[in-house]
């Protein structure tokens, strides 16, 4: 057997960090995504949601050890993203922020999460919402990217363009990168020559023809402690402020809540600006009263990605027909071109349409021209504006004991559909304003009604009078559907008086 530093050794794996940034809220996709269920949370391409397949496409990567899942989110997302983790058989850390604050103060809380117990892992950053369809050759990029970034530098990867795209940010490549980087095969790496941002039509074709510029990814490489270096000689308010709120963070279970009050201090900055466009090469970074800072470098990636920015992004990656359509769900097309349909549960028919995307979920349908996608973001302001719903949450709420679907409402009533899974607990609670009736229609519910205590099994039901406290708990092994009508002059989800809730919630 060979020792270690014989030549022909096999050398030392290398420690991935695997680091999901899941803050973004693709208005653009709406109705499907909302501001409380945004993108990364849905099944976009496939069964699993946008964020399972992040977290499960560096799975098998060539000489790493990989490391349990980081995800940083935000608190509103916490359970459904534990739960799709869960899914997945992975247990990991799961960094809560009480504000968004971009992407530069999101990797600072992974790094010094990251180097708590004095490891220095390769962090592998990556959006929670994009798409790669040829997983195999991102992880061979990948592959290389993890030596370049262990021996010192911070790599990013550039997507080859295939078109004059005015919707992405772009990198322009330098020279070839041939640093000390031992045994590296950096054949493909190169120096970043600058960013740039969202050109324009003209712009864009001039960056294609000139060949040596890349879609800018959002995928990052680097140790822990490059990334805490060079967030300290190039934005150390943002250090402090996530040191400090690091510091005052606390664990609960797989959920770390950093310091509110310091993180609020935490200045708001993408990777780009606030250290990447400082390793580019020309730029000042030389007048920095700072230590030298690493290379920065970019790799070409040729994968299938996408960020499936709005609708016209994600009919361009799923499968179409021999016309060009796309259809998911209770979809007919008849004589349509180019053309995505998506149903969540109605028959939805399209007859001699060409390049429209018609999406239908249970409360709302959209219907645009493939090239005013991204214009879908407008109709979600206009909604905020009126205080609509729609543009918040989808009729279907998702809670960490379950969900509920707000079937009907009127003056003084609402019904609702409630599943609870195998174990769920809900808060024990009380309403000031109205009172429910509770209808089992599969499985069993054990409830707590004021001092008592009671099973209730299929086609039986109970009343729950305004003011008095109670819980629902499914102590079965399938899960409890039940049908809830709630009556009374106010039926505002804010109208709850927790006493006691096993997911910490308050309120």
């Amino acid at each position: 057997m060979l020792k270690p530093g014989h030549e022909g050794a096999r050398p030392p794996l290398i420690l991935i960090q695997p680091v999901v940034l899941s803050g973004g809220s693709g208005t653009r996709l709406w109705p499907l995504s909302r501001e409380k269920y945004p993108k990364q949370l849905l099944p976009l391409m496939g069964n699993d949601s946008l964020l399972q397949a992040t977290v499960r496409r560096v799975d098998g990567i060539a000489g790493a050890e990989l490391a349990p899942p980081m995800v940083v989110c935000n608190e509103e997302y916490r359970f459904v993203i534990a739960e799709q983790l869960r899914l997945l058989d992975k247990s990991g850390t799961i960094i809560l922020e009480p504000f968004g604050r971009n992407t530069a103060p999101a990797l600072t809380l992974s790094a010094l999460a990251a180097t708590k117990t004095g490891a220095d892992p390769v962090l592998l950053v990556m959006p929670a919402d994009h798409v790669i369809t040829d997983t195999a050759a991102f992880q061979r990029v990948v592959s290389q990217g993890a030596l370049l970034a262990a021996d010192g530098a911070v790599v990013t990867f550039g997507i080859t363009p295939d078109a004059p795209e005015t919707g992405y940010g772009y990198i322009q490549s330098g020279a070839s990168y041939s640093g000390p980087v031992g045994q590296t095969d950096a054949s493909s790496a190169s120096l970043i020559a600058r960013f740039v941002e969202k050109p324009d039509l003209l712009t864009a074709q001039a960056y294609l023809n000139e060949g040596s510029y890349l879609w800018n990814s959002g995928l990052f490489m680097m140790r822990a402690s490059i990334w805490l270096a060079a967030i300290s000689a190039c934005r150390p308010d943002i250090l402090l402020a996530c040191q400090s709120a690091w510091d005052q963070s606390s664990a609960d279970g797989e959920f770390v809540r950093v310091g509110k009050q310091a993180f609020a201090a935490c200045p708001s900055d993408s990777i780009d600006y606030a250290v990447m466009e400082r390793l580019a090469a020309g730029t000042a970074i030389r007048d920095l009263d700072a230590p030298a800072l690493p290379p920065g470098l970019v790799i070409p990636l040729n994968a299938g990605w996408s960020d499936v920015g709005a609708w016209d992004a994600l009919w361009k990656v799923l499968a179409k027909d021999l016309d060009g359509n796309v259809s998911q769900g209770d979809v007919l097309l008849q004589g349509c071109h180019n053309t995505l349909a998506l149903s969540d549960g109605r028959l939805v028919a399209c007859v001699g349409v060409n390049d429209l995307m018609v999406v239908e979920t249970a409360d709302a349908i959209l219907v645009a021209h493939k090239d005013k996608t991204q214009d879908v973001k407008l109709i979600v302001e206009n909604l905020k504006r009126q205080s609509r719903s729609e543009g918040i949450v989808h009729r279907k709420v998702f809670r960490p004991w379950g969900s509920y679907d707000s079937v009907d409402a009127g003056e003084r009533f609402q019904v609702k559909r409630i599943v609870v899974k195998p174990g769920g607990t809900l808060s024990l609670q009380m309403h000031h304003h109205r009172a429910e009736h509770w209808i089992v229609v599969r499985g069993t519910a054990k409830v707590t009604r004021g001092e008592d205590t009671f099973l209730l099994s299929e086609n039986e039901s109970t009343f729950i009078p305004l003011g008095t406290t109670h819980r629902l708990e499914n102590p079965g092994r399938v899960p409890l559907e039940m049908i809830e009508v709630q009556s009374g002059a106010y039926l505002g989800e804010d109208d709850i008086v927790r006493f006691d809730d096993a997911y910490g919630r308050q309120g």
